[in-house]
Parts: C-alpha cells; sequence; structure tokens
C-alpha cells in the first residue's frame, strides 16, 4: 500500500513530472509500478516459504502449484499498488495516505477470511468478502499451497479483472497528482 506514497514523493521531487512529459502511456507507468510490487512481493513471499519449511510447516512441493501460487502473489500486489496509487491520486497529500490506506486495507484484511471462516461472518461482512479481492487471493493461496478446496479459476478471473480494473483508475488519476 505504500506505492501511493512512492507516487506523492516522486511528485514532490519532480519526477512524476518528467516521467509524464514522456510519450510513455500513463498506463505502462502504472503497469511498471504494479509488476515491480509483485516482484516485491514474490520475494517476500520466497522468505515466508523458506520460513515455513525452517518450521516444518506442511506446504506444497508441487512446482505448478508454487509457480501459479507466485503468479497469484503478483496480480494480488499489483492489485494494492493500484489501490494505493488511485489513493493517492485522490487524497493527493502524503500525510493522509498514511491514515487513508490504513482505512481501506484493514477492511478489506478482516473481510477476507484470512483469520476465520466466511460462515462465522455476519452477513453484511460476508457480502463484502464476496467482492473482496484479497478473499480470492488467499483462497488461491491457500488452495495451492496447502490443498485446502478452491475456485482457482474464479479466483485468478477476480485478482486479473480487479488488477485490470486499478490499473485503468490509477492511470487516469495519475495525471491529477502531477498538477
Amino acid at each position: 500500500m505504500f506505492y501511493g506514497i512512492q507516487i506523492i514523493w516522486d511528485r514532490d521531487a519532480g519526477v512524476l513530472a518528467k516521467l509524464l512529459t514522456t510519450p510513455t502511456p500513463r498506463v505502462a507507468l502504472v503497469s511498471g509500478k504494479a509488476f515491480a510490487s509483485g516482484i516485491r512481493a514474490l520475494t517476500q513471499a520466497f522468505v515466508v516459504l523458506v520460513l515455513a519449511a525452517l518450521l516444518s510447516v506442511r506446504l506444497t512441493t508441487n512446482l505448478l502449484n508454487l509457480l501459479l501460487a507466485g503468479i497469484i502473489v503478483v496480480l494480488g500486489s499489483a492489485f494494492f499498488c493500484c489501490l494505493s496509487i488511485t489513493d493517492a491520486g485522490l487524497v493527493l497529500k502524503r500525510d493522509r495516505m498514511m491514515g487513508i490506506g490504513q482505512a481501506i486495507t484493514m477492511p478489506l484484511f478482516f473481510a477476507s477470511k484470512a483469520l476465520y471462516p466466511v460462515v462465522l461472518m455476519p452477513e453484511w461482512l460476508q457480502a463484502i468478502n464476496r467482492v473482496n479481492p484479497l478473499a480470492y487471493e488467499v483462497d488461491a493461496l491457500r488452495g495451492l499451497l496447502i490443498g485446502t478446496p478452491a475456485e482457482l479459476g474464479l479466483d485468478f478471473i477476480v485478482l486479473t479483472l480487479s488488477m485490470t480494473v486499478m490499473i485503468c483508475i490509477a492511470s487516469a488519476l495519475l495525471g491529477r497528482l502531477a498538477r
């Protein structure tokens, strides 16, 4: 979620204005940031997997499942990066960015079934869970890494669509940051 703050820093340093004067489409700039966040997330996921192995957590050793889990991590990270850039494009200030970013991510986390099953959630939280991309990321990662039942096709589609929509929205708001 801190890529939005980086964009604001880039704006304050004059880097964003220089980037926006190049013939590079805004969607390419945002996509680059989004997939860079995915690479960072992959390194973090690798560290978590190594720690899990050291702690004797039983995870899959199937290389295809690990590769698919990596793709899911990249998609989820790209979504949240673009959500952060969108937030920055709306609030325009660093100090507002932190509070609003937390106000967005915490409910998404608690409505994602990362902590407890959906059936234990109140109805209104279950409704949020159905439109929460993080819930689909958690479902896919659990399915791929520990073998719980998952709807991998649906998870992949929702994450891909969510990421694409957020790239478009963040790209549209990028120019607002430079003004």
